[in-house]
């Protein structure tokens, strides 16, 4: 398939993809007039890039792993099983930030419920806007 199928099966722009032929992320192979020209696997590897970028990782760290895709070695094994290993912890310890942030948000989401509520009740009950002490939220 050429780039602009590709980039259609994967959601990438065609300048994505040359973006990670140029880092050493992607291969393809080349027609006789120089087109790029690529198979299956690749919409595979490029929904795994895109997946890695997402995640914060860099285009030189998912080039470490590149080899260990292709053909796997002893030593590229163990070279990537590092480089793996400190993404994950990297990615534990962003999932461990952004879950402490939900919750404080599901706090501040509920203390704005109960002061909206406790607002609009007082609101109904004397017509005096007496939500001033509701509850010592806002």
């Amino acid at each position: 398939m050429r780039i602009g199928e590709l980039a259609v099966r994967t959601g990438a722009s065609p300048r994505s993809l040359r973006y990670y032929e140029q880092q050493g992320l992607l291969v393809s192979a080349r027609t006789p007039s120089g087109q790029r020209c690529y198979g299956d696997e690749h919409v595979q590897r490029v929904a795994l890039i895109r997946t890695f970028l997402a995640a914060g990782m860099s285009s030189r760290t998912i080039a470490r792993l590149v080899p260990c895709m292709k053909r796997p070695t002893m030593d590229g094994a163990r070279r990537a099983s590092a480089v793996m290993s400190q993404e994950r912890a990297r990615l534990s310890s962003e999932i461990d930030s952004l879950a402490a942030a939900r919750e404080a948000l599901d706090h501040l989401i509920e203390v704005n419920r109960t002061f909206m509520a406790d607002a609009a009740d007082a609101a109904d009950g004397s017509g005096a806007g007496g939500a001033g002490g509701a509850g010592g939220t806002g």
